[in-house]
């Protein structure tokens, strides 16, 4: 259940950092009723890819890079989250998804952005982790 709610929120998340820089992209139709249904199954798969790595290779990075995160109080985290979307880009690339992140800034622009939405959206809609 933990995995779908974190590839709907991921999805969402993606969806707007597309929307707001012009370095993340997906290809296809710009407008109207075929860009929905040309982009959503791409956005779905990158959604989930972007979930993966997250869960596996973040993790990972963050605990090699622990000196650089404590010397930079933390804004290297940042560093990490556009490295994990970069990473999902060429993911995405080689299995030809037509998801495009074009250089570090609007890499490090869609983490902010993915960032915020995803705990915007965990925040309405999050699962109940108690047990």
């Amino acid at each position: 259940m933990r995995f779908l709610s974190l590839l709907a929120s991921n999805a969402v998340a993606l969806a707007v950092a597309a929307w707001i820089f012009a370095g993340i992209r997906f290809s296809g139709p710009t407008s109207g009723q075929a860009q929905i249904e040309e982009k959503i199954l791409p956005l779905l798969i990158v959604a989930a890819i972007l979930t993966l790595v997250t869960s596996l290779v973040k993790p990972v990075l963050t605990v090699l890079s622990i000196p650089f995160i404590i010397v930079t109080l933390g804004l290297f985290l940042l560093v990490i989250n556009a490295g994990m979307l970069k990473l999902t880009g060429w993911i995405a690339g080689k299995l030809d998804l037509g998801f495009v992140v074009e250089g570090f800034w609007p890499a490090v622009g869609g983490a902010i952005v993915i960032t915020i939405v995803t705990w915007g959206v965990d925040g309405l809609f999050g699962t109940d982790d108690r047990r």
